[in-house]
C-alpha cells in the first residue's frame, strides 16, 4: 500500500482513526514537537511558493479567463504573507497562557492556572473551485501549524495546486501522512468522515454545508463553515460616484466575480441611482464576457427574467444558454424582495436597488438569509457608523475584496454564510481545542471537610461583602467575622 503524499486511490483509506491506525505515531510526534519545529516547514513553504510561483500559476491555470497577475495577487501572494503572519505570530498564540492573581476568586487562594490550546489531531479541509490554492493553502499550513493532520478534499478540477503543496510539505520535512490530497468527487468527504476525522472545514455553498453539516451530527465532529454570500454594498450620501462604480466593476471582474464576497445588491440613495448607473456604463463596458458554468447561466437567467418581469431593467442582454460566456449584467430599479437578491450566485451579476434613506437600506439588506461580507462607501465617520450596524463577517470601507485578504483578519460569515472563521488569529485557534490546567499549592483544602452548620452562614457573607453594594458590605464584614469565630468554637 502507497502511505506517501500522493492522492489516496478510492480503495485506501489509512488516515482512519483508531486502532491500526498506520499514522497514529506520526501524528502524535507532530502535535508533541514545539510550534517552532512545525514553523520550520511554513518557512520552506514561504519560501518555495517565492522560488516556484510560475510553477503555481501555471497549476491555477484551470480558472476560466484568469491572467497570471491576477493569480499573483489573488492567491499566491496572499498565501506567502499567511505563511509568513504564522512565522511571526503562531508561537505567541500557541503558547499556554498563564493566569495570575489578577481576577481569580478569593476562595482559590493558592491555585495557579492555564489554559492550553491543543490540535484537534485529524482535519479534512473541503476546498473550493474559485480559489483553489488559497482558501485550502492557509488552513491546511494554519492547522499543521497547530500540530494537526490533515486531509485536503479539492474542489473537480483543482487538485493540482493542492498536489504541488504536498510535494513540497514533504521536501521540506513533514512527516508521511500528516498532509494527504484525497479523491476530488463528494464521496471521498463521505469517507473520510466515516474513517474518522476530528474537524472539517469547508468552503463552498450553502447547500453543501447544510449535507455536510448533516453527516457531520451524527459522529458529533465539529467543523467550520465558510459558505456563500449575495453581498450588499451601501452608497451613502456624499460618496464619489465614480470611485463606486470602479469599485463595483472590479468587483465584477475580479476572478470572473466567481467571488464570495463579490457585490451583488447595491442600496443607493434614490437622488444619486441616476448618476451612479451612468458611471457605471463605462467600466463594465470595457470588461470581457467571463465563462460561466451552464448550470449557473440557466438558473441566473431565469432569476433576472423574474426580476424583469416585475419591474427591473437590464442594462445590457439577459444571459443565454447558447453562449458559454457572458458579460456583465446590471439590473436597475431592483427592489429586495426579488429572488434575483436572496440567491448565491457565482457571476458577474449586480442590482441596484434605489432606496428613500438609511433605515430603509438596512431594512432590504435584511432580507437576505446571507451574512458574509459588506461595503460601504462615503464620507469616514458615518460609514464607520454603518459598518457597526451591520449584520456581517466582514465590513470594508471605500474598498472592495482586496483588504480582507490581510493574513491578520480572520474571515468567516453569519447565518446561512457560515459559523466559524478562517484565516488571522481566530482562524489559527479554530484549530485547536482548549484545555485547561489547575494547580492548587500549599496543603490547605477546607473544601475536603464535611459541610458544617455554620457554612451557609459564611458563604452568604461573603458573597455580599464581595459582590454586594456599598450600603451592605459594612453588615456582610461584620457577619463574615461571626461566621468565622463560629467555625473557630466549633
Amino acid at each position: 500500500m502507497d502511505l506517501s503524499n500522493n492522492p489516496t486511490s478510492p480503495d485506501v483509506i489509512p488516515w482512519k482513526n483508531g486502532a491500526g491506525d498506520p499514522f497514529s505515531s506520526a501524528r502524535a510526534a507532530w502535535s508533541g514537537c514545539g510550534t517552532t519545529e512545525r514553523l520550520s516547514i511554513v518557512r520552506k513553504i514561504r519560501h518555495r511558493i517565492a522560488a516556484d510561483a510560475e510553477d503555481l500559476v501555471r497549476a491555477l491555470a484551470t480558472r476560466p479567463g484568469r491572467r497570471a497577475a491576477e493569480s499573483l495577487s489573488a492567491e499566491i501572494l496572499p498565501l506567502a504573507e499567511a505563511c509568513r503572519f504564522l512565522e511571526r505570530e503562531a508561537v505567541r498564540l500557541l503558547a499556554p497562557r498563564r493566569l495570575g492573581r489578577r481576577g481569580r476568586p478569593v476562595w482559590l487562594f493558592g491555585v495557579a492556572a492555564e489554559v492550553r490550546r491543543e490540535p484537534f489531531g485529524t482535519v479534512l479541509i473541503v476546498g473550493p473551485s474559485n480559489y483553489p490554492l488559497l482558501l485550502p493553502g492557509v488552513q491546511a499550513l494554519q492547522a499543521l501549524a497547530a500540530g494537526n493532520a490533515v486531509l485536503v478534499k479539492p474542489a473537480p478540477g483543482c487538485s493540482a495546486p493542492m498536489d504541488r503543496l504536498a510535494g513540497w510539505l514533504a521536501e521540506a520535512g513533514l512527516p508521511a501522512g500528516l498532509f494527504r490530497v484525497l479523491d476530488e468527487s463528494p464521496d471521498a468527504v463521505t469517507d473520510a468522515v466515516a474513517a474518522g476525522i476530528d474537524k472539517l472545514v469547508l468552503t463552498g455553498s450553502a447547500g453543501t454545508g447544510r449535507a455536510v453539516a448533516e453527516r457531520l451530527a451524527d459522529a458529533l465532529v465539529p467543523s467550520t463553515m465558510e459558505l456563500s454570500g449575495n453581498d450588499p454594498v451601501f452608497v451613502l450620501p456624499g460618496a464619489d460616484a465614480g470611485l463606486v462604480a470602479r469599485a463595483l466593476a472590479f468587483g465584477l471582474r475580479f476572478n470572473g466575480s466567481a467571488t464570495c464576497i463579490a457585490p451583488r445588491r447595491v442600496f443607493v440613495p434614490r437622488e444619486m441611482a441616476a448618476g451612479l448607473e451612468e458611471a457605471l456604463r463605462g467600466p463594465v463596458a470595457a470588461i470581457p464576457p467571463t465563462a460561466v458554468p451552464a448550470a449557473v447561466r440557466r438558473r441566473l437567467g431565469g432569476l433576472a427574467r423574474a426580476a424583469v418581469a416585475d419591474g427591473a431593467r437590464p442594462l445590457g442582454p439577459l444571459p443565454g444558454e447558447a453562449d458559454p460566456t457572458m458579460p456583465p449584467l446590471i439590473l436597475a430599479d431592483a427592489r429586495p424582495d426579488m429572488a434575483l437578491l436572496r440567491e448565491e450566485l457565482f457571476a458577474p451579476v449586480l442590482s441596484l436597488v434605489p432606496v428613500r434613506d438609511l433605515d430603509e437600506a438596512l431594512e432590504a439588506a435584511a432580507r437576505s438569509p446571507y451574512a458574509l461580507g459588506a461595503s460601504v462607501f462615503g464620507p469616514e465617520g458615518a460609514a464607520r457608523a454603518l459598518a457597526g450596524r451591520l449584520d456581517a463577517g466582514a465590513v470594508t470601507v471605500n474598498d472592495l475584496i482586496v483588504p480582507t485578504a490581510d493574513p491578520r483578519l480572520p474571515f468567516g460569515g453569519r447565518r446561512a454564510s457560515g459559523w466559524g472563521v478562517t484565516r488571522g488569529a481566530e482562524g489559527l485557534l479554530e484549530m485547536t481545542r482548549v484545555k485547561t490546567v489547575s494547580v492548587r499549592r500549599g496543603r490547605s483544602r477546607p473544601h475536603f471537610d464535611p459541610p458544617r452548620d455554620g457554612d451557609a452562614a459564611l458563604m452568604l457573607a461573603a458573597l455580599r461583602l464581595l459582590h454586594g453594594g456599598g450600603g451592605a458590605r459594612l453588615g456582610a464584614l461584620r457577619r463574615l467575622f461571626q461566621a468565622l469565630r463560629g467555625r473557630r468554637d466549633d
